[in-house]
């Protein structure tokens, strides 16, 4: 009797059992499906990304409140246990957060507005005193010249236009529209915080629904208030550090330069590079030599390494260390979509999204093998 290809019997099998064809049986190793679904979940992200970018003037000040109501949360809560009414104190904490950001804002715009008035002077210092490296100008102006990349007489060096001073500060100035609907939305946000999430954690039908979102609004509320208020105090620290260099170096105004590094230092890795340059070119021109004009900006350069390297890491502790390349992918996102509110948004937003992965998508299902 002939034996069909397709009746062909295990060496362990009975008779009458075909073997099965191998590759007719595998799965594909990725489904149409699962395509289907990636470009989808794709094209989802694409929208949402366009849709945050264009309409900025609206989603930019309403995630800034709620972000920063859910920081102050705490602060509420504290007060509305002493019996103070929670609207009151959602009215009181915004008015001392303002107050506090006006006096910063007027530490620093007052040698601001001194500088601009005297700015073609100070450019003309600038120029005398960066004369030192025309021989290194005129050996680049060579080189250029011998490899056939330039072209003209060798110049004196120039300064640069500042055609992009009116862009720079249009960038970095919300709008009033923008400043209203944030305090506003701040205020309502943090007065109905407690509704917010009663009715958020309700929305669920299943008990164990309610209770991870009842966890994850908690976690997301300690979590952002600790990070507010440690990251306050470790940048109000590093403000008095740079004032008291840039007092000891003989800086201009170092109480402006003190406040103006504590602010930029609620943005992560962009806020400490300005700063040093904001200390380099402050220092050259108002100090007489380029020495004494770069000892503060050195100053900040260990000041902000300690900030960064010890003593962050170790108020802030592991549970709210974030990844250096996540940080800094995050940073360079938000900052693209939203500028610099955006990356002072980077972080807490960061925190958020590990939160919700943490509770969303917890790490027990199998492991990678140990190395």
């Amino acid at each position: 009797m002939r034996v069909l290809p397709s009746e062909r019997l295990l060496p362990n099998s009975q008779a009458g059992e075909p073997v099965p064809d191998s590759k007719s049986e595998q799965p594909p190793v990725i489904r149409r499906a699962e395509v289907v679904a990636i470009a989808l979940v794709g094209l989802l992200l694409i929208v949402v990304v366009a849709v945050l970018y264009l309409a900025k003037a609206f989603f930019l000040p309403v995630v800034m409140a709620f972000v920063v109501g859910t920081m102050l949360s705490p602060a509420a809560s504290f007060l509305e246990r002493r019996r103070i009414p929670r609207a009151l104190a959602a009215v009181l904490i915004v008015t001392a957060v303002g107050a506090g950001a006006t006096f910063i804002v007027g530490l620093i715009s007052a040698p601001l507005m001194d500088w601009s008035t005297r700015l073609p002077q100070l450019a003309s210092e600038l120029k005398d005193k960066l004369h030192v490296f025309d021989r290194a100008i005129a050996l680049w102006h060579e080189l250029q010249h011998m490899v056939g990349g330039g072209s003209g007489p060798i110049g004196s060096f120039e300064m640069p236009k500042v055609d992009w001073l009116q862009p720079t500060i249009e960038f970095l100035s919300p709008t009033f529209t923008e400043f209203l609907l944030f305090f506003a939305t701040l205020i309502l946000f943090i007065a109905s915080w407690r509704d917010l999430r009663r009715a958020l954690i309700m929305t669920f039908g299943d008990h164990e629904a309610r209770l991870r979102t009842l966890r994850i609004l908690n976690e997301i509320e300690v979590h952002l208030g600790n990070y507010l208020l440690t990251v306050t105090l470790i940048n109000s620290g590093v403000g008095i550090a740079t004032g008291i260099a840039c007092a000891v170096t003989h800086m201009p105004n170092p109480a402006g330069l003190g406040a103006l590094a504590a602010t930029l230092n609620f943005v992560p890795i962009i806020g400490p590079v300005a700063m040093f340059v904001i200390l380099l070119v402050v220092g050259v021109i108002a100090l007489p030599t380029l020495g004494a004009g770069v000892m503060a900006a050195l100053a900040f350069v260990g000041i902000a390494f300690m900030e960064g390297h010890f003593i962050t890491p170790t108020i802030i502790g592991r549970r709210l260390a974030l990844n250096a390349l996540a940080v800094f992918l995050a940073l360079a996102f938000w900052t693209w979509l939203w500028g610099p509110m955006g990356g002072f948004l980077s972080s807490p937003l960061l925190i958020v999204g590990l939160i919700l992965k943490e509770h969303l998508m917890p790490g027990s299902g199998p492991q990678l093998p140990a190395d």
